[in-house]
């Protein structure tokens, strides 16, 4: 099987050294940015494309990992060049935080031009696509999805079909919300905490002293509720 990539950053360019470490023939890649393009199709030993229609035609499934909705319209319906030239028979597996009504878009171009396209919305970050432990959240149609599995598979940890063409991005949103407001209280916490005095780090040191070390980090609680974990075990 033949894989093309377009965007190539650091979260497509691992995902594309994944895949070649697997076995997989990764055929072409293209980004905006050459030299990026250059560099890794010059490591990966493929052909840094200069077209869209390029990696369209040196592939059977093309991964796209580009930046906001934009983008998206742009290398799917742009004048001229675009990846649904003689887009017959591909697959595109997308795999960009963006808008659930753009994977909708996509899905009703690539069908037009008579190819297929999934949503695969990640939850998780560049080690991950790296290691092959993606978490991979997918939309789009049943057929199109088993199409993409095996290769799938080899980018993934954990890979979930949610339904419908933009479905996953709704979830992926909620993901993103959570991680959010997540990231939001932790630093409002250390900004009461530093106004309180306290030092963040020195507690996390007394837990290794307390050879709490290999509790997580709502471990921290034993701190104040001793043996917490324990009596949680008990009740068990």
């Amino acid at each position: 099987m033949n894989i093309g990539f377009v965007g190539v950053g650091r979260m497509g360019a691992n995902m594309a050294r994944r895949l070649k470490d697997r076995g997989f023939h990764v055929t072409a890649v293209y980004d905006t940015n050459r030299a990026a393009a250059t560099e890794l199709a010059s490591e990966l030993g493929c052909a840094a494309a200069q077209d869209l229609s390029e990696v369209t035609a040196a592939s059977d499934v093309i991964f796209t990992v580009v930046t906001d909705d934009k983008a998206m319209r742009q290398i799917f319906g742009g004048g001229g060049d675009n990846l649904l030239v003689n887009a017959r028979g591909k697959l595109f597996v997308n795999c960009a935080t963006i808008s659930p009504e753009v994977h909708v878009e996509i899905e009703k171009l690539a069908n037009k031009a008579g190819g297929q396209s999934l949503e695969a919305c990640m939850a998780s970050s560049i080690t991950q696509a790296r290691e092959g432990k993606l978490y991979l959240m997918c939309g789009g149609n049943k057929d199109a999805f088993r199409k993409a599995e095996p290769v799938l598979k080899e980018l993934a940890a954990q890979i979930r079909f949610v339904g419908k063409a933009g479905e996953a991005a709704k979830v992926k949103a909620l993901v993103n919300m959570v991680m959010n407001i997540n990231t939001a209280g932790l630093a409002e916490g250390l900004g009461l905490g530093a106004a309180l005095g306290l030092d963040t780090k020195e507690q996390y040191d007394r837990m290794i002293a307390e050879n709490l070390g290999d509790l997580d980090k709502s471990g921290i609680a034993e701190l104040t509720f001793k043996d917490r974990h324990k009596q949680s075990c008990d009740r068990v």
